[in-house]
């Protein structure tokens, strides 16, 4: 099938930022086989869109997210990950959603993404507390009738709570230890055959739109063996390998703790920290972290209004785009952006990095911004053909946004007012592997109100999870908070945070 978009003004984010005033993009199939001034005149058996008036650009990719927190905007306090996560997925939590909550959770984050212009997720999926096969069904269900393109992983802590933390099993009473201690959880050999039947029925469903990646959500929540296991698969198949590495401090202080070196260190020596590596957050991480990042060719992602949100810290990515670190960017959930939009998360990025040094002529600009959100997405996703340009041979996942919003009126600088200005609202037409998924701002690929209306229906379900979640997590949170505090007494080679004000 053949279609053109005619006389948009086309904000290509190719290598050399090039840019039409007017020009046409001719879109063969999945892929973008031309763009230039006067495409249309002589092609009669096409599709046309008319774009006059509209900006056209790639499709944005949100680099990292976790939609099992769909339902969870404004549900939880602004707390340090290690008690935010207590009350988000509690370790002694022992009751698992249904099929068709985890289906509308799902493709209620899609829709808000594809009304944005978000043609791509990348997302690291957990389960709580453990992977059934109707659950990861009904997530990868979602994404193909909702027409967006998603990478997804399988998200498995598989070692003892307190195997996590530092300190922790010295601070808990042992009734909490004994507690911890009988928590079944699933084996490498379990999680392994999960990940051989999800790679078997999904990568590559969807005419390629749907991918598999592997997970091991961090490195010191899962065994040895496993780490080692899912960095194979991720290089034989070579698809992305998520592991959130120094979130915080003390992870910092756990690295040290526990394995006597950085957990940048630790994936180096166990042999998985390559070009498959999608490192999450590396917000802690010193000059030596950096340097392995750099030479192993792996991605990061970056999702400042999480890291605002529960106090992580600032990630140093002006010095990891200088060591030559792909970066792309993300929500990361709606529990730790209160929200599912990329364009707040772009704004942010652009901001929170002009308070870490004096030189402003060393502060991000919106087309690196603009990039991260785009191609450097598409190469953290490690897609067969390349997205996030609009250039010949690309994937065409296209946007157009209307010119006479708000936003950009006036239209003083385009790439400053789609990072500091553009909140998604101008977004009319989301186009995903070549095919209209938003038309009008309207989705034609799902009922939004019923699918709405269905999420209001199951408030009642969800409020009960959470009240579960906050049952198991009450208990333990002193200890939690004596760990966080003790983990604050231990010297760690950097600071990643403002810090009280001096009077």
């Amino acid at each position: 099938m053949l279609t053109v978009i005619k006389d948009a003004r086309i904000l290509t984010l190719d290598a050399k930022d090039c840019e039409h005033a007017s020009a046409d993009i001719v879109i063969r199939g999945d892929a973008i086989e031309a763009v230039g001034p006067g495409l249309a005149k002589g092609i009669d058996d096409a599709r046309t869109i008319e774009a006059s008036g509209l900006l056209a650009m790639p499709g944005l990719i949100n680099g990292h997210f976790h939609s099992p927190g769909n339902f969870m905007k404004g549900a939880l306090a602004n707390w340090p990950l290690e008690l935010f996560m207590l009350y988000e997925v509690p370790p002694l939590m022992d009751k698992l959603v249904s099929p068709r909550f985890a289906y509308v959770r799902t493709m209620l984050g899609a829709i808000e993404m594809l009304k944005q212009g978000v043609t791509a997720v990348h997302d690291d999926c957990f389960f709580v507390p453990e992977v059934t096969d109707s659950e990861v069904d009904s997530v990868m269900q979602a994404y193909l009738d909702s027409g967006m393109r998603a990478t997804v992983t399988l998200d498995q802590p598989n070692v003892t709570e307190y195997q996590k933390y530092p300190f922790l099993k010295d601070l808990l009473p042992q009734r909490l230890v004994a507690s911890m201690d009988a928590v079944p959880l699933m084996s490498d050999h379990e999680l392994l055959e999960h990940y051989q039947s999800f790679l078997g029925k999904w990568h590559g469903r969807g005419a390629g739109r749907l991918r598999s990646a592997v997970s091991c959500s961090a490195p010191q929540r899962v065994t040895p063996a496993y780490f080692q296991s899912l960095g194979r698969i991720a290089k034989e198949r070579d698809i992305p390998f998520n592991m959130h590495i120094l979130e915080t401090r003390l992870q910092r202080v756990l690295g040290q703790e526990k394995f006597g070196k950085s957990l940048v260190r630790y994936a180096h020596d166990m042999g998985v920290l390559n070009e498959q590596a999608m490192v999450i957050h590396a917000i802690w991480i010193d000059d030596d972290d950096i340097r392995l990042l750099a030479d192993s060719g792996c991605s990061v992602a970056h999702n400042p209004v999480s890291n605002l949100k529960i106090g992580s810290g600032v990630m140093p990515y002006r010095r990891l785009q200088r060591a030559g670190v792909n970066i792309c960017i993300g929500n990361d959930e709606a529990s730790t952006d209160d929200g599912v939009n990329l364009w707040t998360v772009a704004k942010i990025a652009g901001l929170v990095h002009n308070v870490c040094g004096t030189d402003y002529d060393d502060w991000l600009q919106p087309v690196e911004i603009l990039n991260a959100l785009t191609s450097g997405g598409s190469a953290a996703m490690r897609l067969p053909r390349p997205a996030g340009r609009i250039a010949e041979g690309h994937t065409a996942d296209i946007i157009l946004l209307d010119l006479n919003s708000l936003a950009f009126t006036p239209l003083n600088d385009l790439r400053r007012q789609l990072v500091y200005c553009e909140n998604g609202s101008s977004v009319v037409t989301t186009i995903v592997a070549g095919e209209v998924v938003m038309e009008d701002r309207k989705l034609l690929t799902v009922d939004e109100e019923a699918l709405k209306a269905e999420a209001r229906s199951l408030a009642e379900e969800f409020a009960q999870y959470m009240a579960r979640c906050k049952s198991a997590a009450d208990e333990l949170k002193p200890y939690y908070h004596q760990m966080y505090l003790k983990s604050l007494d231990v010297p760690v080679p950097m600071r990643r945070w403002a810090g009280p004000m001096n009077p």
